[in-house]
């Protein structure tokens, strides 16, 4: 029977376990703050319960334009509904917790044997986990990343907070500077406001999430700013310092941003020290990742690694496929190299952004050829009835078999939209398919299928 020892035990390691345990492996999981690991207990899962309530409270405030009004407040005034953090981020631990626990008994269940300890490899071969020295045929790293600290604003966990310590504060920031415009800092900036807090968010470059779709993160930089959100773009912090009774920001400028609060979003380093990995001749880039090929092998015999560690692409998604992919591989299963091109995206934001396939940016620069069709959500007939007035659905496709490359979709719940997409994706549709499926209408993937309908090449309707 073959070992495998899993050094970690987020969605990378967990799901890993899962899938060697179903192939009769013996499987040892690692993990030194429970199952799930990070993902689950301090950052994705969390993060997204609190912007869940956010998007809760954001159409409480949007709910008179539909002609809701409430008698509680005077005159009605929607700003009767209130928010109580401590209860708040109370729910956030309980759910969070009970994910962990979910998943620990999933994998228990399974046979896997769980080790609470700070896992490290003494050889390729060798784990040692707490005070127990395992053997193994196949180890897999799945140990994660931490948020990155910049000198001259390390985070004390009162008033400078990295986003894992936001869930102990006892009452909503009053006025939050977000120091970071990538994919964390929106959604937390995003979340806090609708949730009441005065918000700043601080962005190095011209726009906010300079990374992503440009047209969405256009979108929804109108968005925040419109709800009274401070977005202040070209401007790089040097330094975040407390004052007596909250934070003050000071920019490469010099120009200096003052709140109650700062929350410090400025990307994250992998958990890879201390580990042994390199003298077990595990190859380390200049980052700290840990380097794998396209079936999560890296550059020591027997050992495979998934997830943040490996810097490949930071969603819990990939984590689990890269998990997946090493398993298969390790116990001679047929295995698909992992495909980047194929990996479905979304940010937790009001609205949301998925996207899945090529950028905009890719065939702009003539990378790809492409055709390009873009659908504002004001013209989708169930938008206009929930009073969606922000967001489109973009659609690629190759100009001449239509077979569809990608997409972009900002609305609310893009992440449950984005699948047709990526179905198509995967599965090399063309448009002229994507065009013939049923749409519920009303509905806001109705705007999928007339994306495609735009896209079809002329005569293509003939012999369907």
């Amino acid at each position: 029977m073959t070992r495998i020892v899993i050094i970690g035990g987020g969605p990378g390691g967990y799901e890993a376990a899962l899938v060697a345990a179903q192939l009769g492996a013996q499987v040892t999981m690692v993990e030194r703050d429970g199952p799930g690991g990070a993902c689950v207990l301090t950052d994705c899962v969390p993060s997204k319960t609190l912007i869940a309530t956010s998007v809760r409270k954001q159409a409480l405030l949007d709910a008179p334009s539909l002609g809701v009004h409430y008698s509680g407040g005077a005159d009605g005034d929607v700003g009767a509904a209130e928010v109580d953090m401590p209860l708040v981020n109370k729910r956030v631990k309980e759910l969070a917790q009970a994910q962990s626990t979910d998943i620990g008994a999933r994998v228990a269940a399974e046979g896997v044997e769980i080790i609470k300890a700070e896992g490290r490899l003494v050889d390729p071969r060798v784990v040692r986990a707490g005070d127990r020295t395992i053997r193994a045929d196949v180890v897999l790293l799945a140990t994660g990343a931490t948020p990155r600290i910049l000198p001259g604003a390390e985070p004390d966990g009162e008033r400078i907070l990295t986003w894992r310590q936001l869930y102990d504060l006892d009452e909503l920031p009053e006025h939050l500077i977000v120091v970071g415009s990538g994919v964390t800092g929106a959604e937390f900036a995003g979340a806090y406001r609708s949730l009441g807090s005065e918000v700043t968010l601080v962005s190095s470059r011209d726009r906010m999430m300079p990374n992503e779709d440009a047209d969405g993160a256009e979108v929804l930089e109108e968005v925040y700013r419109r709800r009274g959100m401070n977005v202040m773009g070209r401007s790089r912090a040097s330094s975040v310092k407390r004052t007596e009774h909250g934070v003050v920001v000071t920019l490469e400028d010099g120009r200096t941003a003052e709140g109650s609060h700062a929350l410090m979003t400025v990307g994250m380093v992998p958990n890879t020290s201390g580990l042994g990995l390199q003298e077990a001749g595990v190859t380390l880039d200049k980052g700290g990742f840990i380097q794998v090929d396209k079936v999560s092998r890296t550059s020591a015999p027997g050992v495979y690694a998934a997830g943040d560690c490996t810097g490949v692409l930071m969603l819990a998604s990939v984590a689990a496929m890269q998990g997946r992919i090493a398993v298969w591989h390790a116990l001679g299963e047929a295995v698909q190299p992992l495909r980047l091109a194929t990996v479905a995206s979304n940010i937790f934001t009001d609205p949301e952004i998925a996207a899945v396939g090529v950028a905009q940016k890719q065939i702009e620069a003539g990378e790809i050829e492409a055709n390009v069709v873009k659908l504002p959500l004001s013209t989708n007939a169930r938008a206009k009835m929930s009073g969606f007035n922000d967001g489109f659905v973009k659609l690629f496709c190759r100009p001449h078999t239509g077979i569809v490359l990608g997409g972009v979709i900002v609305a609310p719940r893009a992440s449950e939209l984005i699948l047709a997409v990526s179905v198509a994706v995967q599965q090399r549709l063309t448009v002229d398919q994507l065009a013939h499926t049923f749409a519920v209408y009303p509905s806001l993937s109705g705007s999928i299928t007339e994306a495609a309908r735009r896209l079809m090449q002329p005569g293509s309707a003939t012999g369907i």
